[in-house]
């Protein structure tokens, strides 16, 4: 890894962020008048947004990442438990790919 650049698995799990918070986003933006329209939006933006300072080194943005899909296990658990199996599986699988030694060395060097 170079000096500076960031880990592969934060590359990742920012990509996939910033795919889910815009497609999301867009998909979801005719739903914007109706009255969860506004909290709709407002979880795909925090995902964007979660993406985009994943890419900084902001640590805050691993925490919110990992609560973002920590907030979808929840609300699936209201629908199936399949749905939830999956969604835990996310979880487990994107706080493992930000919480690894290279991906928390990067997070410090992010804040200092």
């Amino acid at each position: 890894m170079f000096p500076g650049s960031r880990p592969i698995p934060v590359l990742i799990v920012a990509v996939l962020y910033l795919a889910v918070g815009s497609v999301g986003f867009v998909a979801h933006f005719h739903e914007f008048s109706a009255p969860d329209g506004i909290w709709i939006a407002l979880t795909e933006f925090l995902a964007f947004v979660s993406g985009v300072f994943l890419l900084f080194g902001r640590n805050w943005a691993r925490w919110l990442a990992v609560a973002w899909i920590a907030f979808h296990v929840a609300l699936s658990a209201f629908n199936s438990a399949r749905e939830t199996a999956v969604h835990a599986v996310f979880l487990a699988l994107i706080a493992w790919l930000l919480f690894r030694p290279d991906s928390t060395r990067f997070f410090r060097r992010g804040n200092a």
